[in-house]
Parts: C-alpha cells; structure tokens; sequence
C-alpha cells in the first residue's frame, strides 16, 4: 500500500494524461486525492468539507513523515466516508508504469462489490501487462474478481452479473499470454478453469494460447482431444492462427518420442484439403478446449467460437517450434519437422515408421519429399544402416528411389570398410539392374563400372535437411519424454485428488534418477492445496529449497507465491519468512499486499498483544516471533 500514497507525489506527471489535464495542478500537497478520489454522492454537505479537507492533510502527512500506518489508517477512514478511487486512478498509474500502486487501486475498488469497466480493465491491464511485475498482478487481480462475483452468484439467474466479463475473451486472453511468456503455469491453469466457470466463449486467440500452455507443461492428451474440434471445424482465414495449435502438437508428439504419432500426423497434414467452414443448420459449430480428465468431476471445458477473432488483440503469428507452415492455404510440415521425425526413427530404430510416411504419401501421389535427399542426408549423418533399411522398405513397396542414391551408400560403405555391407549392397543393386532403367549392361558390377554406367561421378554435396539434421542432433534429449510422462501421471493423480498415487509415482520418478521440474511440484503443490493439506506442503517445501540450493531447480515465482499462500492459510509463519527470504534474496517480485490481506483476513486477531502472553513455551515463543516478523514486514501493527 505505501505504493499507492508514493505515487500521489507523482501527480504533477499524471497530469499529462487525459483524465488528469482536466484539472489544473494546484500547489497544495493533497489535491491529487481530490481529483482521483470519487465520492458517494454528488452533493456535498454543509460539514463534509472539513471532514475530507482534514484527513486528506492528515494523509499527506503521514506519507511526508513517513507513517505508514497513519496514512493507511486516515486513508480508511477516507474512503469509509468518501468513497473509493476511480478506475481512472489506476489508469493514469499504470500508464505511468506503476502498476503497484495502480493494482491497489483496483483492489480496493473489487474490495467494495464493484466491477469496474471492463473497457477501463482492459486498458490498464494493457499498460500494466508491460512490466514483468504488472503481469504478476494484473493475473491475481483477474483471479480475485472472477472469485469474488462468483461467491456472489447464489444461482444460475444471477450469472447475467458476470456478461461484462462473460463477453469478453480479451481480458482473459491479455492476461493468459502473459501467463505463458513468464511460465506462470498455476496461474495460468488457474485462468483457464475460471474461463470454464464463468462461462467465456473463447476465440481463435484462445485456442492459440491454450495449446501453447498445454505444450509447455506437457500437456497431450488435451491437445488431442482438442483436434477433433479443430479438424473439423477450422475456417481459412484463421489458418494462420491454427498453425500454431498444429505446431504444438507435433513439438508434444516429438518431445514424447511418439514418431507413430508424429509420423500419423504429418501423413494427415497432407493428407487433408483446402479447409472450408462447416456449418450446422445454418449456424457454425462451437469447439471445446478440454481442460483435464473429461472424465473426472474435476474437468474444465472452455466453448470457442471458431470464427471468431478479436482483432484489436494482437497475437504474435510467427510459428513458436517452426514444425508447421501454412502455404497457399495448407498447411505442411518443414524440413525442421522432417529432421526431428528422422532424428526420433534413427535413434529409437524405428525406420519402419519413416519408411511407411514415404510409402503411404507416395501411393496418393502427394510429392512434398525427396526420397533421395533424405536416404543422402542419413549417409553423409554417417546413419547408413538407416539409409540402408529405408532403401529395403522402398524397394519393398516397389518404390523406385533412383540407382544414385545405392551408389552413395556403396561408396560409404567402401569408404568405411565394411566390405560385408558392401558386398550385400551389390548383390542387390545386381538383383534391381534389370528394373531400374539407368543400367543396361552386361558389365561385371564392380564399383569402378557401375560409376561409369550411371555418371555418378558428383560427390554428396552437404544438403539443408544434412544441416537441419545436424542440429536437431545437439538438441535431441532421449529422456525428456520420460519427465513428461510422469509428470503428466502426477498431474492426472493430483487433479483427481489421489495424492498416494501422485506421490508413488513422484518416488518411482526418483528411483529412476529422472529429474522432477518445478512443474512437477507444480502438480504435487496443487494437489496438497486442493485438499488444505498445509502440513504436507511443509514437507514439499524442504524438498524444493534442497533442489534449489542445489542448482537441480530453476527458480519459479508462481511456485513459490503458491507456498506462501499456503503458508499463510495454514498458519506456518516460520515457513512465510523462509520463502519470503529466499524470494528477497533472490530478487523475485513478492506481493506484499496479497500477503498482508490474506493475513488479516485470516488472523487479523492472532497474537493482537505480542506482550500480554505469560509461561510460554519454546515453541510459542518461536511462533510470536515468527508472527511479529510478518507483521514487521507487511506493515501490519
């Protein structure tokens, strides 16, 4: 709160803003509460002036003496009598890039039973969303006013309260991509649920930022689910934004180390038409993002209209993994999806599978492959028994691939020595002779001969899809498909609310030697806190600071907000001041007003007079002194 009474000093700057070049600046300190300051009342009584013109000069004191809690006290009394700030505050604070201040403004208002603007909400979460910290706030404060109108909501009559923001996909998708980019996960799953409760048709916008949130924690099962929709229901002009959607699920499908799926996928991709709108009885069907088990009672689905896109909302359109291209209106895989598929088949041994995607796309006439500049790239990789195998597949299939693509494998297998792969090599190229039309000899097939008959005389020349391969291979990590499924077992555990499962499988993780993510306590953390579990969660917390002083854990702001928040609800202070110490330390942004307003809600009345306790034990002792260094921090008496 000593935020918002700072920022007042501001005013002469804000005054450049619309709102506050209505007023002239006057000289006096306490002005800028008269003009953002609303009152209850248009009309102002015979005794109002004094009482107002009193604790505002009270107010301004206490900042310049710097009373914390005299201003705030005055500050209270203010508003009790006077009213509440305008929205239009916390505008032309955010504006001014103070979003603390400017999110006090808007709790304090929320605070009241009242909605603000949600024009005037999108603007100042449009400013506030551009600083790291702002994005932390404007998220809670989305959070808070979802929760507090639904706990006002007594039946399903009264939900035509929440159609402000019911409507408005924007609000939620501002704040959902900010989610995203500063990887606030539980934030993030958070929005999505009250997206479901609130009852928000979602856009095309959403349907991007949802699988890229699904994507990043791994999240399959629901991209899948949400491709049956797509599939169907996906409109022209919007391809541009479902590429992204395809490109998360390939990057799942890599990551998890399915080539069956990803190979499926690209097969499918080429596979479908120029798409068009469906419609049904005159009108266009809805889609659904399905959030968790549609099966458990604790499943979210979030309604998307899929023609529908809000322009003012501007989504970057550069694809995020670069595996999907959308060209002259179809979307198709790039030579970087390609490489990752040949990468995942080479180093599980799976050429089955490539050599099938070839075959099948062969037989429907869809030439968007070259057959030899792959089996080329896998001999110059120096993978020639995997050049070797796709060859035997082809060859199979009754594909011919062209009599260059043997020589080269010849010559690589004579450049390395291995006279037995070559010699089969020949045997077979003697076999094909007659079928392939660039031989026609009677010739003894030596290397030296069959080099002159088909010209082959160009060396391999080192081949884009060569470089793509190249890096894929210093990026390709054989066991992070490992992590994610455990994860995604822990997940589906801690939303049913079966945390013995959650846990063994947490333990089997270990045993394994895999290392657990912070989204892994991610899940288990929510999973405890769904279920006010706060005495495990103390437990949860030795084992992340051990990881973290370890270096085995990046440091994540949304986990560690969550433990406080915990903390706080159960009563653990010793556990608050560790967290909030680590976070000090550590330069992570801590929400003192969230903090202290939980805090008052909750033990507002807890150890009031820290003198008057007598024969108290140790560890009473501990917990006074815990509680008097929270309240030390907050600000609190």
């Amino acid at each position: 709160m000593r935020s918002l009474f700072q920022a007042c000093y501001h005013y002469r700057r804000l005054a450049s803003f619309p709102r506050a070049a209505e007023a002239a600046s006057p000289a006096n300190g306490y002005e800028p509460w008269r003009r953002y300051i609303s009152t209850s009342t248009s009309k102002v009584l015979p005794w109002e002036a004094s009482s107002r013109e009193t604790l505002l000069r009270k107010i301004d004191s206490a900042m310049k003496d710097g009373n914390v809690e005299e201003a705030l006290q005055s500050f209270g009394n203010y508003k009790k009598l006077h009213g509440l700030p305008e929205p239009q505050l916390a505008l032309a604070l955010a504006r001014d890039q103070m979003p603390v201040p400017a999110c006090t403004v808007l709790r304090i208002i929320l605070e009241s039973g009242k909605l603000p603007d949600v024009d005037m909400l999108i603007l100042v979460f449009l400013h506030m969303l551009k600083s790291q910290v702002g994005s932390y706030l404007v998220t809670d404060v989305l959070i808070d006013t979802c929760e507090s109108f639904l706990d006002q909501v007594a039946d399903r009559r009264e939900m035509k309260k929440l159609d402000p923001i019911k409507n408005s996909a924007t609000l939620f998708n501002m704040v959902l991509e900010s989610c995203m980019n500063f990887k606030c996960i539980i934030k993030a799953q958070k929005i999505m649920e009250l997206m479901s409760l609130v009852g928000v048709v979602a856009d095309v916008n959403t349907v991007v930022i949802a699988s890229r949130v699904f994507e990043m924690v791994g999240q399959r099962d629901e991209l899948i689910q949400m491709k049956r929709s797509i599939d169907s229901l996906r409109s022209l002009p919007f391809l541009q934004y479902y590429q992204h959607f395809y490109d998360s699920l390939l990057s799942l499908h890599f990551k998890y180390n399915d080539m069956d799926a990803a190979a499926k996928f690209l097969i499918n991709l080429h596979q479908q038409r120029k798409p068009s709108v469906f419609f049904c009885n005159g009108l266009q069907k809805q889609g659904v993002i399905q959030i968790g088990s549609g099966n458990l009672k604790t499943g979210y689905r979030i309604m998307f209209d899929p023609g529908k896109v809000d322009r003012g909302f501007i989504l970057g359109t550069e694809s995020q993994f670069g595996l999907v291209v959308l060209t002259d209106g179809n979307l198709l895989h790039t030579e970087k999806a390609l490489a990752k598929l040949i990468v995942g088949c080479v180093n599980s041994r799976n050429m089955h599978t490539l050599s099938n995607i070839f075959i099948i796309l062969h037989k429907e006439d869809i030439d968007v492959i070259s057959l030899p500049d792959v089996v080329n790239a896998c001999i110059q990789m120096g993978w020639l028994h995997a050049a070797h195998d796709i060859l035997d597949g082809l060859e199979s299939a009754g594909i011919q691939v062209g009599i260059a693509s043997y020589i080269s494998l010849l010559r690589a297998y004579e450049k390395e020595n291995k006279s037995e792969e070559f010699n089969g090599l020949l045997q077979q190229i003697q076999k094909i002779a007659s079928t392939v039309d660039d031989i026609r000899t009677n010739s003894p097939f030596t290397i030296k001969n069959i080099a002159k008959i088909v010209k082959d005389e160009i060396p391999l020349t080192h081949s884009s899809l060569f470089a793509a391969l190249a890096e894929e291979m210093k990026h390709y990590n054989p066991g992070e498909h490992l992590t994610l499924e455990f994860n995604n077992s822990i997940l589906f555990f801690c939303k049913a609310k079966m945390m013995e499962d959650a846990l063994c499988t947490y333990k089997r993780m270990r045993e394994q030697n895999i290392r657990p993510t912070s989204y892994t306590f991610c899940h288990i953390l929510c999973g405890y806190s769904s279920m006010d579990m706060h005495r495990e969660i103390t437990m949860l917390w030795g084992e992340i600071k051990r990881r973290l002083e370890y270096g085995e854990l990046d440091v994540d702001r949304d986990l560690l907000d969550c433990l406080i928040l915990n903390f706080l609800k159960g009563g653990y202070f010793s556990r608050v001041m560790e967290v909030i110490d680590y976070m000090s330390k550590h330069n992570v942004f801590c929400d003192k007003w969230k903090y202290r307003h939980v805090f008052l809600k909750l033990h507002r009345n807890l150890y009031r007079n820290l003198n008057s306790l007598h024969d108290k034990t140790e560890a009473q002792n501990k917990r006074i002194e815990d509680v008097r260094a929270f309240r030390s921090w907050a600000g609190i008496r």
